[in-house]
């Protein structure tokens, strides 16, 4: 492809989306939109070329837009700015991931390197499959929903709006995640989880709101 790629958000997120995004080979330029442009931009492999409320100003230079933010909820709010601004939003996906043929992504998505997305997946917009973590055949992912480096998600496993899986979790087949969980690191799912709950721990049990 002969495009370019702006991306909002120049953390450490946003270092590493576009260097998803460089690996692919598929973008004619990169540039990165953050409100610390000034002190920014030349110290980035990048440019940095503004405050992010100004990408609809760069909508002529720019084909795509990415979205490099961890709240889940500025993050699907940007991602409808940057589609009222005419931006085409891409899928991400590293060289070194699987992501199977049948599986489905919608916009925003990204997928880490050594991820794996299997077979009739489907993610909703703007969800991330952080570095080495593992979407299993048949798992329901809505909006949102980050599922964290080395995070495990069995066969079959639905997962609500803006939750977060943790680094190192592990959910069984066929657990029902809610919606704005929090998943603790190197915890073992194997109950179903309610809306707005934290689990931890080997059984994962709840430190607020709880398991089914």
């Amino acid at each position: 492809m002969n495009h370019q790629l702006l991306i909002l958000g120049a953390g450490g997120h946003g270092k590493v989306m576009a260097e998803v995004a460089e690996a692919r080979g598929d973008w004619q330029s990169i540039a990165l939109l953050d409100d610390r442009f000034a002190m920014l931009n030349g110290s980035m492999r990048w440019p940095v070329l503004g405050a992010v409320e100004q990408a609809g100003e760069f909508v002529s230079q720019f084909s795509h837009a990415a979205v490099a933010v961890g709240d889940y909820s500025l993050r699907l709010q940007w991602l409808e700015q940057l589609i009222a601004c005419g931006f085409k939003i891409p899928t991400l996906t590293h060289p070194t991931a699987w992501v199977s043929p049948s599986a489905r992504l919608d916009a925003g998505c990204v997928v880490m390197a050594n991820a794996t997305v299997q077979a009739d997946a489907r993610l909703g917009r703007g969800c991330i499959v952080n570095t080495g973590a593992s979407v299993d055949h048949d798992c329901r992912l809505d909006d949102g929903v980050h599922v964290c480096p080395g995070a495990s998600i069995g066969g079959g496993v639905k997962v609500g709006r803006g939750s977060w899986l943790g680094i190192g979790c592990s959910v069984i087949q066929g657990i029902r995640i809610g919606s704005h969980v929090t998943v603790g690191a190197g915890a073992a799912v194997i109950g179903d989880i309610l809306d707005c709950s934290t689990v931890v721990g080997v059984p994962a049990r709840g430190i607020s709101g709880g398991m089914e």
